[in-house]
């Protein structure tokens, strides 16, 4: 999108831009299956992965949704091949450094969440650098949750917390939800208005835990490889579709 255009010149206009996600999150499911139905490594499917993150990225850009959360990877994926995991490490670092400068001329501000010092420590300095030089850009917030669990999330907000009261910095009764989500690797985001999971699985999987009480899911049957900007289409009309009462009537 050029500084002339607004993002209803790129919206479908079956959509209701007022009536858009603020936040959508996305479990990126099926890269290996689909690399395997084709007869390639499981690697391959990663790579094209990629390829469809950053359009996905592009696309919610062009049709003015603010925020993007992807799961890269999760604390229970170091259980996979070494070889596998040492290539997605990899992955992440390549990317990070061939795609920074275009993602900061495009407005693009990157965090990572996760527990992020397990990480090789060649990938940590990328990502660090990646989202010092993007901490000042206002276009799109895209957060890739990277050594992410849902439970290890909440667990560290308890740990912070209580030791907040230990010492006398907050009281007891002041814990509530805003609090809480303070305290969360999260909490620089609005929480999603929309999940979208690929390959059929009907599960989060330890993802945003704490953030997903009332998004709304859509769970497609998709690989992740093949997911595209019409399915997110589909996705979206579902989710304009969507009676959102938040526990009310």
């Amino acid at each position: 999108m050029t500084a002339n255009q607004s993002t209803l010149d790129y919206l479908p206009t079956d959509l209701d831009s007022s009536r858009l996600p603020k936040h959508v999150a996305v479990i990126m499911d099926g890269n290996g299956r689909w690399a395997k139905n084709r007869g390639m490594p499981r690697i391959m499917g990663h790579r094209r992965g990629v390829d469809v993150l950053k359009d996905l990225l592009r696309c919610c850009q062009d049709w003015g949704i603010p925020a993007l959360t992807a799961y890269a990877f999760s604390t229970e994926n170091w259980g996979r091949p070494i070889e596998e995991v040492d290539f997605l490490m990899t992955l992440f670092e390549r990317v990070l450094r061939r795609e920074l400068e275009e993602m900061r001329q495009k407005d693009v501000q990157i965090k990572f969440v996760g527990n992020l010092s397990a990480l090789p420590s060649s990938l940590r300095a990328e990502i660090d650098r990646s989202v010092s030089l993007t901490a000042e850009n206002k276009g799109i917030r895209f957060t890739v949750a990277t050594n992410y669990g849902g439970r290890e999330e909440i667990l560290q907000a308890c740990r912070e917390i209580a030791s907040q009261v230990k010492s006398g910095k907050i009281q007891v009764e002041e814990i509530d939800e805003a609090l809480f989500s303070s305290h969360l690797y999260t909490a620089h985001v609005c929480d999603p208005d929309l999940l979208i999971r690929t390959s059929g699985e009907m599960r989060i999987s330890n993802f945003l835990l704490w953030q997903l009480a009332y998004a709304e899911f859509y769970i497609t049957q998709t690989l992740w490889p093949d997911f595209s900007r019409s399915e997110f289409h589909q996705a979206l009309l579902a989710y304009q579709k969507r009676d959102r009462r938040f526990g009310k009537v």
